[in-house]
């Protein structure tokens, strides 16, 4: 065979594996929506449990559509430093990876970012109108914020550093989920008319823990993959450090979420634990490809430390009811974990120069954007349709009322 052919038949093998490895990822990624959905309906009613459900389907179905439609293109297009305007219904080539195995790549990040927002606003939410919200996520918020970090915008330019998502995925839907819950209020009987917080317990935490696991499993996609490449000694090597650090954050938040609630609460708490994961994973997905092992083990406990404190300040203090902790812990968590990276990011593990300063100029705006926008169309939808459901609805359960099934009979 001439050395001509020999050459291009390695290309076509590299080319190979590297499509493999994105597309192994993006089946990892789409486990992550089971697992929310096992989180959100394990956190909040049984009498809920199929709404929960439905919206997460409706979170990746219509965020599949919409962002093939034109969130893709606005998100990696050519166009300007702000927004990309290039391609609507598809887009070229990335890196060494077909479009299409980046598209669906992309699609599942999504997806992701739309869910978040589920979890804030669980348990009085009218089905539809989070229908129309949750397409509007997937085509134009989540691309355009993504496009300033990944799709060559101006926080790219700046040097900011977002490997796969603590910011441009997990901030913009805890800061869309914050601006959620402010605008649809709290749940009846959720605080009392002298502003105590009253608990309103979970119906299973077995579904929660098994949620946490399917996101544990996730991340190795979430994270790993998005090296984009698996062929070659280098993109070897951050394979392995990627899964290595994002394992170890998420079990050293696990461990001081478990410690913490131990020592304020007298017992450890399963709930916080599987939140204090969710928080490990969260804070290391901005620089998992750029600190050392004993630096993500140490972004794991600060984040899930945060995030324990937060849940307690959020409610308690603020009185807004986030009934899974979302904005805890993808919004503070992803917010953290961002600056973090800035703080430990070893430029000897990668090459990566990350500046403290630039990482929270990045999360700032993402955080900003993404909450004025929600916030704003969260209310216009209040205003006009409304957003929240009846309180007959909302006293006997959406199951019924909105879909005419229950989970539980």
């Amino acid at each position: 065979m001439p050395l001509a052919a020999v050459v291009e038949e390695a290309k076509d093998y590299v080319n190979g594996l590297d499509t493999m490895w994105v597309l192994l990822g993006a089946m990892l990624v789409f486990w992550m929506q089971p697992g929310f959905a096992l989180v959100e309906a394990g956190l909040t009613q049984s009498k809920n449990a199929a709404n929960i459900l439905m919206k997460n389907f409706v979170d990746f179905m219509f965020g599949s559509v919409l962002f093939w439609i034109m969130g893709f293109s606005l998100m990696y297009g050519a166009g300007n430093d702000f927004i990309g305007w290039e391609g609507f219904g598809f887009i070229g080539s990335d890196s060494n990876v077909p479009a299409e195995c980046t598209f669906i790549f992309q699609t599942v990040f999504c997806a992701t970012a739309a869910t978040i927002v589920s979890g804030a606003m669980a348990e009085r939410t009218k089905f539809s109108m989070y229908i129309v919200f949750s397409i509007l996520i997937s085509a134009f918020v989540y691309p355009i914020e993504g496009h300033w970090s990944w799709g060559g915008g101006w926080l790219s330019e700046m040097g900011f550093h977002d490997f796969a998502g603590s910011t441009v995925v997990h901030l913009a839907g805890g800061a869309m989920a914050l601006a959620g819950a402010i605008v649809l209020g709290p749940r009846a009987g959720k605080y009392a008319k002298d502003g105590t917080s009253r608990a309103i317990p979970g119906h299973n935490l077995i579904l929660c823990a098994l949620g946490v696991f399917c996101l544990w499993v996730g991340w190795f996609g979430f994270n790993p993959c998005s090296t984009v490449a698996a062929t070659g000694f280098d993109n070897a090597v951050s394979m392995s450090h990627v899964f290595v650090t994002t394992n170890m954050a998420a079990a050293t938040g696990g461990i001081a979420a478990m410690f913490y609630t131990w020592l304020i609460d007298g017992k450890p708490s399963l709930s916080m634990v599987c939140n204090g994961v969710l928080a490990g994973l969260v804070g290391i997905t901005a620089g998992c490809d750029c600190v050392d092992i004993w630096a993500a083990a140490l972004i794991g406990v600060i984040v899930s430390i945060v995030m324990c404190f937060a849940v307690g300040f959020i409610d308690k203090k603020l009185h807004i009811d986030d009934p899974v902790g979302a904005v805890s812990v993808h919004g503070v968590g992803g917010l953290l974990g961002t600056v973090l990276t800035g703080i430990f990011c070893n430029s000897a593990i990668d090459g990566s120069e990350v500046s403290v300063g630039v990482q929270a100029i990045g999360a700032i705006s993402v955080a900003a954007f993404c909450f004025v926008v929600a916030f704003v169309l969260f209310t216009v939808i209040k205003k006009t349709h409304g957003l929240r459901c009846d309180k007959i609805i909302e006293e006997e359960g959406l199951d019924i009322y909105e879909h005419g099934e229950a989970c539980y009979n």
